[in-house]
């Protein structure tokens, strides 16, 4: 049987979205991460935990 041929990851069919890492840093130095498929909801819990007093920052990056 011949060996396929591997495509690049852009060009990767099955992947069908992105995956959006959010972070959030506490001020003790806690941290706390979630994954999400959709960048709008991943910035919309970025913006509801930095409305809390005990979040220094938060960090939404693509990770897929």
């Amino acid at each position: 049987m011949p060996k396929r041929k591997k495509s690049p990851f852009s060009k990767d069919r099955r992947r069908k979205h992105h995956h959006w890492q959010v972070t959030i840093f506490y001020g003790d130095g806690e941290k706390f991460a979630r994954v999400y498929h959709d960048l709008g909801k991943a910035r919309r819990f970025a913006e509801r935990q930095k409305k809390s007093p005990v979040v220094k920052r938060t960090l939404v990056r693509r990770i897929s």
